[in-house]
């Protein structure tokens, strides 16, 4: 199977949520079924249908994230080095049409987050700054239009 890289900080999360819903949401909606139940008549029982979905919910997420950490393949970017742009980079890039400057660090898809400035390996925008060096310039067609970017620093935290 293909493993899917994952910085620390976002197998940690995963693992955490996965946590949370084993030892939390789990026990609350199997609790909550219990209670619907003894409600009588499970035809016409709104909250015993809605506990029901709750926990499909749940158990097809705890599911995924038990998935998703068996493949993870956790990368330790503390360690990277490099004038490369490759995975757990972080890049400073500026738009050369707008001079607008912006900073992104390449991480799995899950953990992805721009408003963070995280972006996914896989992104368009990713896969074209991939392998290059400062200085280098880099297109990205978007849904508006190709737009060329040039990289102005590379770092490793």
């Amino acid at each position: 199977m293909q493993k899917f890289p994952m910085t620390p900080e976002g197998h940690a999360a995963l693992e955490t949520e996965l946590k949370h819903l084993k030892t939390t949401e789990r026990p609350e909606i199997i609790q909550a079924i219990s209670v619907a139940r003894d409600h009588g008549d499970l035809s016409e029982n709104a909250e015993y249908h809605a506990a029901k979905e709750k926990q499909g919910f749940i158990e097809g997420r705890i599911q995924e994230l038990e998935s998703k950490l068996s493949l993870a393949q956790v990368i330790d970017t503390s360690n990277l080095r490099g004038d490369k742009v490759t995975f757990g980079a972080n890049v400073k890039i500026v738009n050369e049409d707008t001079d607008e400057e912006s900073e992104y660090q390449i991480v799995g898809e899950d953990e992805a987050d721009v408003r963070d400035g995280k972006i996914s390996n896989t992104s368009p925008i990713a896969r074209a700054m991939m392998g290059k060096e400062v200085g280098d310039v880099f297109e990205v067609i978007a849904p508006g239009g190709a737009k060329g970017y040039e990289i102005l620093e590379i770092g490793y935290k």
